[in-house]
């Protein structure tokens, strides 16, 4: 569902920064590989694309899912990203709500970044959760936005990260940083699920934090269905921030 929510914006950034034919990819926490598959069409058979993730569950899918389409320029590996290292460099390094999600998000930038050719590009995107909105508003809403901040905040992650995205790449030792937010919204659709399948997906972790009780969550998980059935309401993903840069250019002092 979040693929497909994300696939537009994804596809018009990639489009304007010219991700193409020939190039050497990383796709950096690729989950089930969506983008993966994107950038290994863009690229075609003279480009590569290498995929990480730690969930191998998900590693699996991805790579049936590769074979299916008939994409034999993607490769899916398991790795810890906070912990990867390579000798191999990349046209293009790219990482989708990863960084929220880590400790030492500037480590890891800097460790991305180190894998570039001159004049590679790094590309970025990641949440400000802040953003996310419904209208009407619903008390179960706003519960969900504050019981996902504090179950990443209490992994230390950071589900604000998004405005301080270009600081990062610049810290990183990256240059020409450019910057666009997306925000999906809708009445209807796929968009207005997301808040209903995350809360799922985050109930483990909100239990185990004792953020709140499973009847709570069991409530909360039942509103938000019923606000997506609900075609008079309107309903966003948090606002993603999209952020590239790039590395020096060869002989460039």
């Amino acid at each position: 569902i979040l693929a497909r929510v994300m696939r537009p914006g994804t596809v018009n950034l990639f489009d304007r920064l010219g991700v193409g034919s020939g190039m050497t990819c990383l796709d950096a926490g690729c989950g089930g590989g969506d983008v993966s598959f994107e950038l290994a069409r863009r690229v075609g058979g003279s480009g590569r694309v290498q995929a990480l993730d730690i969930d191998e569950d998900k590693l699996a899918i991805a790579r049936r899912e590769a074979r299916e389409q008939g994409l034999a320029n993607v490769e899916f590996a398991q790795a810890d990203i906070t912990r990867f290292r390579s000798h191999a460099s990349y046209d293009l390094v790219y990482a989708r709500f990863l960084l929220s999600h880590l400790r030492e998000p500037d480590a890891v930038l800097r460790s991305l970044s180190n894998l570039l050719r001159p004049g590679g590009q790094l590309i970025v995107e990641d949440i400000d959760f802040r953003g996310h909105f419904c209208h009407p508003d619903i008390p179960a809403f706003r519960r969900y936005i504050e019981l996902y901040t504090q179950a990443v905040q209490g992994h230390g992650g950071d589900p604000n990260i998004g405005p301080r995205l270009p600081a990062l790449l610049r810290r990183a030792g990256l240059e020409n940083i450019g910057l666009n937010i997306v925000q999906p919204a809708g009445i209807s659709g796929d968009v207005k699920l997301l808040s209903a399948v995350t809360m799922e997906n985050i109930r483990d972790a909100v239990l185990d934090e004792k953020l709140a009780s499973p009847e709570e969550l069991t409530r909360i998980t039942t509103a938000l269905y019923e606000a997506a059935r609900d075609t008079t309401s309107l309903m966003s993903i948090p606002r993603v921030v999209q952020c590239w840069a790039s590395a020096a250019a060869e002989g460039k002092e």
